[in-house]
């Protein structure tokens, strides 16, 4: 007989190894890299005996830095350093240069911010704090020795030069001393020199920044002086707007109408008289001449009135810009003063009219001005241009109820001599239904209003 086989199976000690992973995977997830598996705690006497030992050694090295410190206070107090002192004092000289180079490195950078803020130019103006004389010169003592610049160096150089001629003529010499050939005013060669090269820059400038040698001529004394070396009957118009709006800027009112009655005014008629008109640029060094109005008006608007050969193109320009810009009440009341007692051409009228449609609160001496002014005509036998004509009428429309009851009549009176056939029927119309000054104005025409 075969030998019987037994039904059943011998119970395995272990499943096979993939189904045991499978196994593994499927309860706790995949397993993660060796690298990144979490370390196991470690016991708890374990951790406080290695907080122990790092401990120790912590407090072992303060220790010893402590002993170190209180050795070397004693030594320093009996002269003399150790050698780990002298170790750390080596590295720190060592060291200390490239400490240095760094700062110096940061400045250069703080310098080259300050530059590109200050190198903004501007069309306004700084306002300059008022301070007393007393306090600056507390300011003053307190401040580190100024840097010397260009100004600084040229006004040594005149100094120079004018204690020298005061030398030789305490000696007593009698003749006085001529200025070297070649040099005007006996200015330093140096100066002339720069500032002809300056001269020569401008008259080709177009566009950028200006030479710091020109910048700070307002600055000297002798500026006008100087500035003439420079040529400014060559500039570019370019060169002049930015001559005009470094000099507007820092002149006081009286040095700057010189600038605009020597060169800005010059150079302006010339322009129109070649061109017949004025070129942009041009036009806007007269637009930034009226920051000083007095100056202006001195310097530029008076003379080409009292030069009697302005022409109507002239007038027309310079008047466009005067409507343009907003002048002070005073400053045009003085100019209707000035101009209404000038010798009378017809530009002068085109000035009146301007200032007078800027419909200014006048004094009446103003008022009074200009009626005497039209009232000077009435002995006139020449026929009136009607730009006279329309600045009358400009006056009556402006200020009719600031005549007086007199002055009204008058002027009526001087209608019936100096008319035009469609210009004088307005001027009589305003001048009679106005009211005269001092006068209540009616309900019904309050009641309008």
């Amino acid at each position: 007989m075969g030998k019987l086989k037994s039904t059943s199976k011998k119970n395995q000690r272990h499943d096979p190894l993939l189904v045991q992973l499978r196994d593994d995977q499927l309860g706790a997830g995949k397993l993660s890299a060796p690298g990144r598996r979490q370390k196991r705690d470690k016991p708890e006497e374990e951790r406080n005996l290695a907080l122990d030992d790092k401990t120790s050694k912590k407090i072992l090295s303060i220790a010893k830095e402590q002993q170190q410190e209180m050795l070397a206070s004693e030594q320093k107090d009996d002269g003399f350093l150790s050698e780990d002192d002298e170790e750390e004092h080596e590295s720190a000289f060592l060291s200390r240069p490239r400490q240095i180079a760094a700062d110096s490195d940061s400045d250069e950078e703080f310098e080259g911010l300050n530059e590109e803020q200050d190198g903004d130019d501007s069309d306004g103006y700084d306002e300059e704090l008022e301070v007393d004389e007393g306090d600056q010169a507390i300011l003053d003592s307190f401040q580190s020795a100024p840097s010397r610049n260009l100004a600084d160096l040229i006004l040594q150089k005149l100094e120079e030069q004018e204690d020298k001629q005061q030398l030789l003529a305490a000696k007593g010499k009698a003749r006085q001393v001529s200025p070297p050939a070649g040099h005007p005013g006996g200015l330093n060669p140096k100066i002339t020199e720069v500032y002809t090269k300056v001269g020569q820059l401008l008259s080709r400038y177009k566009s950028g920044p200006l030479p710091k040698a020109f910048k700070i001529l307002p600055s000297l004394r002798n500026w006008f002086q100087i500035l003439e070396i420079t040529a400014p009957h060559a500039w570019t118009p370019h060169a002049t707007l930015a001559a005009t709006r470094i000099f507007a800027s820092n002149l006081e009112p009286r040095q700057c109408q010189k600038f605009y009655k020597h060169i800005l005014y010059e150079k302006v008629r010339e322009e129109i008289d070649e061109n017949k008109k004025l070129s942009v640029q041009m036009y806007m060094a007269l637009k930034k001449s009226i920051y000083k109005p007095a100056a202006f008006f001195k310097g530029i608007l008076f003379p080409l009135c009292e030069s009697g050969t302005c022409t109507l193109k002239e007038a027309v320009i310079v008047g466009s810009i005067l409507t343009k810009v907003s002048i002070p009440v005073l400053h045009s009341g003085a100019a209707l003063l000035k101009l209404s007692g000038m010798e009378y051409t017809g530009p002068t009228s085109v000035f009146i009219r301007v200032l007078l449609d800027k419909k200014y609160a006048l004094p009446y001496k103003v008022i009074d001005g200009l009626v005497f002014h039209f009232l000077g005509f009435k002995r006139e036998a020449r026929q009136m241009p009607v730009l006279w004509h329309q600045s009358f009428l400009v006056f009556v429309q402006r200020y009719k109820a600031d005549l007086t009851r007199e002055q009204k009549d008058a002027l009526l009176d001087l209608l019936k001599i100096k008319s035009h056939p469609l210009i004088t029927q307005e001027i009589r119309r305003e001048i009679v239904n106005s009211v005269a000054r001092g006068e209540e104005i009616p309900l019904e025409d309050v009641e309008m209003i």
